[in-house]
């Protein structure tokens, strides 16, 4: 009787000793969500684009490319060089107003209102925030901004749509040190 538990125990440490295998997964997670979105965001891309050449080309006023991705022309240029370009922290007093890219007015100066920023400290969507950075005091400038330096995909939650390429003509009332 000793010899089989003595067998038994030695059994025991024998097979409790083995070394940890590794579990295989349950699922396998595939990167198919992702390129679904991937190319979902290349055709939508493509669309806007095209809608925005079309848009270029049926206008006789000549727009320029900005580096940031979007386009504009000024409607009022200052010509004199004294007047400076606003920096980080200073503080831009501006009007503007929103229309669709088939001109439908969204937003126009009045229900804006004049607004007050702080470059580069404060909320404000990203083509707004680098055109205000091409312009100087009493400059009066036309933007063409595509989805992604608008709104994008969220919109304003009001009346700015999913995806919508907007047209906003900006007035630099003033440029400020903080």
């Amino acid at each position: 009787m000793n010899k089989i538990f003595c067998l038994a125990v030695v059994l025991l440490i024998f097979v409790g000793c083995k070394s940890p295998e590794a579990r295989k997964p349950i699922s396998i997670k595939t990167g198919s969500f992702i390129d679904a979105s991937v190319e979902r965001n290349k055709k939508l891309n493509a669309k806007e684009q095209a809608s925005i050449q079309k848009f270029l080309s049926e206008k006789k006023i000549e727009y320029n490319a900005s580096q940031s991705g979007f386009w504009y022309y000024y409607n009022v240029k200052t010509e004199v060089d004294s007047l400076k370009t606003p920096s980080f922290g200073n503080i831009v007093s501006f009007n503007y107003n929103v229309k669709a890219l088939n001109g439908a007015l969204i937003y126009s100066k009045d229900d804006i209102k004049t607004q007050s920023y702080v470059m580069d400290q404060e909320e404000l969507f990203t083509g707004m925030r680098e055109g205000l950075k091409l312009m100087k005091t009493g400059e009066t400038v036309t933007f063409l901004f595509p989805s992604q330096k608008a709104y994008g995909y969220y919109g304003d939650q009001n009346k700015i749509g999913t995806n919508m390429p907007l047209i906003c003509e900006v007035t630099v009332n003033s440029i400020s040190e903080k």
